[in-house]
This record gives structure tokens, C-alpha cells and sequence, in this order.
């Protein structure tokens, strides 16, 4: 699979993405620029995390106009794979890929810190593989990361299972004070009704080495890659 990493002025988790497809996953990458528009053949896009455009006006309102987006956007329309981490979810929502929207944390402060997310169920691509039981310790860095999704919305999510995380203790129980931002149900990554559009706060790729200790972020890039490897 050929992965394409966007970068848009601000972005500051793109070679961590990077590094992690191209030397731990060991897949093809393409570096992106944000007022391209060629995705170069990718069939995979990720809008890594950062401060697009130093988050002016809202996170991801003005990277949503990039050039880019129009074929990030017609690239989702034709059923390929797009995936944002924090600012890419912020992005994501802006441009309506995905439902709902991030708001400012409860506290109005920045959170920089490992919490716990459990997978909801195993229908969609990037939950295909962690265990529903299991708690994943990934790292969290975002000032506006409350998700939020007006009553209707989030009924028909729920209906259609585009709830993909939450945020949970380290024993995998979805509670109040595993809530790190004040996110709607302890929400903390979605998907599109047809599936092949993601977006999550936390930062699988800052757990995906050995060298840093944690590696639970790796099993959902393992579960990007369980369709490929499928039709080996």
C-alpha cells in the first residue's frame, strides 16, 4: 500500500508519521505538499498532526481551502483511505469528511500526556485487529480536542458504528474521569458512514517503536495493513 503524508505550513508530526510507515511498517510513502495537488498515485492519505497555519481563526479551518484538499476530498468521494490524527481531524471535520467538530478542552488548557482509548468494535479498517476489551495507551497533544456532535448526529453515528475509540482507564472501563478533554461520551476517533474516512485525537505513531517504550499505537497501523495483506 502506498501511503501519502500531507504537509501544510504548521504541520509537526509528519516525519514521525513518516517514520513510522516507511521504517517500522516498511511501506512505500509519498511527501505530500499542501498546495499540490497530485496525490501521486497514494492509496492511502494521512493529514498528520501540528498547528496547520498556526491555528488561526479555528484548528484546520484554513488548511481545510488548501489546494490539496480538493483531491484529499475527491480521493474519499471515490472510496480511498484517508486518516487525520489531531489536526488532520480537525481538518477533516472542517472539510465535512467526517462528522461533528473539536472544541476548545473543557479546562481551556493544552494536554500533552499518555492516556488509555479501547477500540469500539472491529468494523473499520484501522479497529480491525485491537481487541475490544484492551486498553491502548497512546499519547494525547491537542488544545482542541473535544468532540463534539449535536444529539441527531451522534444517534445516527452510534446507529452506523462510526464511533470508533474512546477514551478509557488503564482496566479498558469508559468512565468520566478517563475524560482527558471533556470529548461527548469520551468520543476520541470517528469514521465516515462508508468507512474509509478516519480521524482520531490521540498519536498512534508516538507508540508505534520499541525505542520509545510503548508500541500500543502500532497495532492499528498493523490493522490499516490486514486488508492488504488479505489478498496475499
Amino acid at each position: 500500500m502506498k501511503f501519502g503524508v500531507v504537509i501544510f505550513p504548521g504541520s509537526n508530526c509528519d516525519r514521525d508519521m513518516i517514520y513510522v510507515l516507511e521504517t517500522i511498517m516498511q511501506q512505500e510513502v509519498a511527501i505530500l505538499w499542501h498546495k499540490d495537488r497530485d496525490l501521486r498515485n497514494c492509496d492511502f492519505i494521512v493529514l498528520p498532526g501540528g498547528f496547520s497555519y498556526g491555528d488561526y481563526l479555528r484548528s484546520g479551518a484554513i488548511a481545510r481551502f488548501s489546494p490539496i484538499m480538493e483531491s484529499v476530498i475527491a480521493h474519499a468521494g471515490r472510496g480511498g483511505y484517508v486518516l487525520g490524527i489531531c489536526n488532520g481531524f480537525q481538518i477533516l471535520c472542517e472539510a465535512g469528511l467526517l462528522p461533528g467538530a473539536l472544541l476548545h478542552n473543557l479546562d481551556h488548557k493544552f494536554i500533552c500526556k499518555n492516556v488509555f482509548i479501547r477500540a469500539e468494535h472491529h468494523d473499520s479498517l484501522i479497529t480491525a485487529l485491537p481487541e475490544t476489551s484492551r486498553a491502548l495507551k497512546i499519547p494525547v497533544a491537542h488544545g482542541e480536542g473535544r468532540y463534539y456532535a449535536e444529539s441527531d448526529t451522534l444517534s445516527r453515528m452510534k446507529k452506523n458504528k462510526q464511533i470508533l475509540f474512546r477514551y478509557c482507564d488503564a482496566a479498558g472501563a469508559v468512565i468520566p474521569e478517563a475524560n482527558p478533554n471533556g470529548a461527548l461520551e469520551n468520543i476520541a476517533g470517528i469514521c465516515n458512514e462508508t468507512r474509509n474516512v478516519f480521524g482520531m485525537m490521540p498519536h498512534p505513531e508516538r507508540a508505534a517503536d520499541p525505542d520509545l517504550g510503548n508500541t500500543d499505537g502500532r497495532i492499528l497501523f498493523e490493522s490499516l495493513l490486514s486488508a492488504e495483506k488479505a489478498k496475499v
